[in-house]
């Protein structure tokens, strides 16, 4: 509210008596700038929106922090690379700060992991569930869990290219999408866009020669 919606609502009594409603004024002034402040908060604490230092504190809101425990090599932005995931969209620029390896998660990979945790807060330990949890973070690339029967499974990805940092974190357990007593015993990872090769099987997930892109194991 402003200060004249606050004066709309004087009765017509006292509405043309100037020092009560420059009473008025006086005393709502600091409640409308204070309603202010914290309108302006939202956006700024916003998972769509934060930045820095915001952002770090939703990370520990819901338990995903910045900082890794280990630090992940073989991330940065190269050229001309084998690794498609070191090219344009994919590497991660190298700062001063970093040489051969990184530990703290830059806002756009960061913000996605805890998308990807808040959904996993709310997990009810499906496969159905799973994939909800991969798509409130990840909506372009696509997750299929192919289960072992031996009380393990693996997870794929399909439908594009997966930066390098983003395969880091996720194959390297920072965020452990599975039930009590199961273990991921592998994660695939798309080297191109679209389905993944395979034989005798032609689905969104899955193709044959000059369309599946050969996948990579974690």
């Amino acid at each position: 509210m402003t200060i004249e919606d606050y004066l709309n609502l004087i009765t017509a009594a006292f509405r043309d008596q100037p020092n009560f409603t420059d009473m008025i004024s006086a005393d709502v002034e600091t409640q409308v700038q204070v309603q202010d402040l914290m309108l302006s908060m939202i956006p700024i604490f916003d998972v769509d929106t934060a930045i820095g230092d915001q952002l770090d504190i939703i990370g520990e809101w819901v338990g995903f922090p910045r900082t890794l425990s280990v630090p992940v090599e073989g991330v940065f932005f190269s050229w001309d690379g084998t690794d498609p995931t070191l090219g344009w969209d994919s590497g991660i620029w190298q700062t001063n700060e970093d040489q051969t390896q990184i530990t703290v998660l830059p806002d756009d990979v960061y913000r996605n992991f805890i998308k990807a945790k808040i959904a996993a807060n709310h997990w009810d330990g499906t496969t159905d569930g799973a994939y909800q949890v991969w798509d409130a973070a990840f909506p372009t690339i696509s997750m299929l869990i192919i289960d072992d029967l031996d009380m393990s499974y693996r997870v794929a990805f399909v439908g594009g290219i997966i930066d390098a940092l983003t395969i880091a974190v996720i194959s390297g357990g920072f965020l452990p999408l599975k039930p009590e007593g199961v273990r991921i015993s592998e994660y695939i990872f798309p080297s191109n866009t679209g389905p993944m090769f395979g034989w005798d099987l032609q689905t969104d997930f899955i193709n044959g020669w000059d369309i599946g892109s050969w996948p990579q194991s974690f």
